[in-house]
């Protein structure tokens, strides 16, 4: 989250396992930025939008608790991460 602002940048990435089965995430499918709205979500945290996604997002451990794409579930196998100050995903 960037500091004094309430936003988020969020990654998608397709959710693939290694050759053990451990979760493995693929290449960022899509970036984008996320800002309160000041309502709740279903879910019980705060939500955020913008550029096509709504998300709700639990503040203290950065998880993305619901997201829909374009009034849509996300499509099967990809994952919503909140991104790091650096830009990469936070598991």
């Amino acid at each position: 989250m960037h500091t004094g602002e309430p936003r988020y940048d969020i990654l998608l990435q397709p959710q693939t396992a290694d050759y053990e089965g451990h979760p493995d995430h693929g290449p960022v499918l899509r970036a984008l930025t996320v800002r309160a709205t000041g309502a709740q979500g279903e879910s019980g945290y705060p939500r955020y939008a913008g550029e096509g996604v709504e998300a709700d997002i639990d503040p203290r451990t950065r998880t993305v608790e619901a997201i829909t794409l374009d009034g849509e579930e996300l499509p099967y196998g990809w994952v919503a991460l909140v991104a790091d100050e650096d830009g990469a995903a936070t598991a």
